[in-house]
């Protein structure tokens, strides 16, 4: 066990997890989201038409292109990972692979394990539901449009689901954990909080709070289990990776927080199937790592403690 108890192994005082999260928030929303006011200010002046940078949809009416918009909402969470990254190490002497779980490696393999399993998912569940329910769904795929869109979301949103995940389930969960002592706590907390910051997505405004912040909690919850059971974010950090990343290529509907010239348009959104379509996922992925990596949930009710062990190494072997 490394990952939560790295708290005890740096400052752990609350009025540097409050600059951390202050300078990530500043980096993100104020000085990742320059360019974009600068390409919607000068887009514009140059058509005469006043549009509220929010939603993004009114971005679309000044003649952003989806591409275009995506690659520069993208620099907002690139810049807060950054921050985040450097703020850690200014204020815990902590690194980035300590952050993710506690040691000095990081194991790539389990990044490339959870994108796989978790896409798999992703695609067996759009395939099924694009044969029950094909009228649901219009295909808009465009080469020209997609090879950019391709290599935008490939480079630039595994960074910034990174970087939620740098920040809630590493970063806050160690510091729960290191606060409470409590494993529980360093699950449930992390992930309510996750969860809230997403409370002004579009989809929220459209089906409704309740509707909606069940899913994005969950998310912190299954994400967040999986990385204490795991004894680090490795396996999270792909899952939430290739669940952003998927959506981007292949699903988009009228509501989505983020607008792409995905493969598909779906044309209507059932929030309490897309519920538990999320648990079911979340219990097959979680059965399947705890089979092949032969977690112990015993772990859960162990209280994070400073061990003689937590600065060695992991080794990754297995894929």
């Amino acid at each position: 066990m490394k990952f939560l108890e790295h708290a005890f192994n740096q400052p752990n005082q609350f009025w540097r997890y409050l600059l951390v999260f202050v300078g990530a928030f500043l980096g993100g929303q104020i000085i990742g989201s320059i360019p974009l006011m600068c390409v919607a200010m000068a887009k514009s002046l140059s058509s005469g038409v006043v549009s509220d940078p929010n939603p993004i949809v009114n971005l679309m009416e000044l003649g952003i292109s989806k591409n275009l918009l995506l690659f520069l909402i993208m620099l907002a969470p690139l810049t807060s990972l950054i921050a985040t990254i450097l703020l850690i190490k200014l204020l815990h002497k902590s690194s980035f692979s300590e952050t993710v779980n506690g040691t000095k490696k990081l194991r790539i393999r389990r990044m490339i394990s959870g994108a796989v399993v978790w896409g798999i998912l992703m695609a067996a569940y759009l395939l099924i539901d694009n044969l029950i329910n094909p009228d649901n769904y219009i295909l808009q795929f465009d080469l020209s449009k997609f090879i950019p869109l391709f290599l935008i979301s490939l480079v630039f949103i595994p960074l910034q689901t990174t970087s939620e995940e740098l920040l809630f389930r590493g970063y806050l969960a160690q510091g729960i954990a290191g606060w409470t002592k409590n494993r529980w706590l360093a699950l449930f907390i992390p992930a309510l909080v996750f969860g809230l910051t997403h409370a002004f997505n579009p989809e929220v405004g459209t089906f409704g709070f309740w509707q909606t912040m069940p899913q994005y909690i969950l998310f912190g919850l299954i994400f967040g289990l999986i990385a204490i059971l795991d004894d680090g974010i490795e396996l999270a950090i792909g899952m939430h990776a290739v669940n952003n990343v998927f959506l981007s290529l292949f699903t988009t509907n009228a509501a989505s927080a983020l607008q792409t010239d995905a493969v598909f348009e779906q044309i209507n959104i059932h929030p309490g199937k897309e519920t538990v379509v999320l648990v079911l996922s979340g219990i097959i992925t979680i059965a399947y790592f705890a089979w092949k990596y032969k977690w112990n949930f015993k772990i859960l009710n162990i209280k994070p403690k400073v061990q003689e062990t937590v600065r060695a190494e992991y080794s990754d072997n297995s894929f």
